[in-house]
């Protein structure tokens, strides 16, 4: 009788696996689990993301052409530093890549695309109709309601490398504003900023849509460079 084989458990796809602890590294980074110009040492992140080093490595290396890591030699990774010169950089692509992808978006969308923006809008207006204390402890959420509203702004651009442009762009942007919170004093709510983007949107102005999230978008740059001393510009 020939001996019965015995099924194995079956492994984590090490694909899927590569795949979580890039997205969950980025996710740290940007959002400011590890500071910029931090050592990424692989003990650590052995233990943080539960991966083998080779993992690791992959992961990494795939955010060094994002601009996200940096190699130091005979050092390592660690996460990319910032100054005022690189936001001022980053700042104004950004700002011609947003105002770009929303201009073609809005010229493009159709009734599905109307759709996902009005719903975006309505998930980060609830949180910004809130009082500044309920913001604050909501923050996270905040974030992530904001970057959906300003992906679906951008969703019906028919260019897939100026969205992965902006996309990249959007990060970099993502990392100086996680600065700005921790620095300045909490403001009023953006919700009429973004409501009057939305609505020019919906309207199928092009250029007012592109003017507006340009402004927006500025005045972000501008509060940054204020409110985070070590980035200010020398006098």
């Amino acid at each position: 009788m020939p001996p019965r084989t015995v099924q194995k458990a079956a492994e984590p796809d090490a694909v899927l696996v590569s795949q979580d602890v890039l997205s969950r590294l980025k996710g740290d980074i940007l959002d400011g689990h590890y500071a910029p110009g931090a050592r990424l040492r692989f003990a650590d992140l052995q233990r943080a993301y539960g991966a083998g080093i080779g993992t690791l490595r992959e992961a990494l290396s795939h955010l060094l052409p994002e601009g996200l890591v940096e190699l130091d030699a005979n050092r390592g990774f660690r996460v990319a530093a910032i100054s005022a010169e690189d936001l001022r950089d980053v700042s104004a692509l950004h700002t011609e890549f947003e105002q770009r992808a929303i201009r073609e978006s809005v010229r493009h969308g159709d009734d599905a695309w109307e759709a996902g923006l009005v719903l975006a809008f309505h998930r980060l207006s609830k949180i910004e109709r809130l009082s500044r204390e309920e913001r604050q402890a909501r923050s996270s959420e905040w974030l992530a309601a904001h970057r959906d509203f300003h992906r679906a702004l951008v969703a019906a651009c028919p260019s897939r490398w100026l969205l992965r442009l902006r996309a990249q762009m959007y990060d970099h942007m993502e990392r100086y504003r996680l600065v700005s919170q921790r620095h300045r004093p909490i403001g009023p709510s953006k919700r009429w900023e973004h409501e009057a983007i939305h609505d020019a949107a919906l309207a199928r102005d092009a250029d007012r849509a592109a003017e507006l999230l340009g402004t927006h978008l500025d005045e972000t740059t501008d509060t940054v460079l204020r409110h985070a001393p070590q980035f200010m510009p020398p006098p």
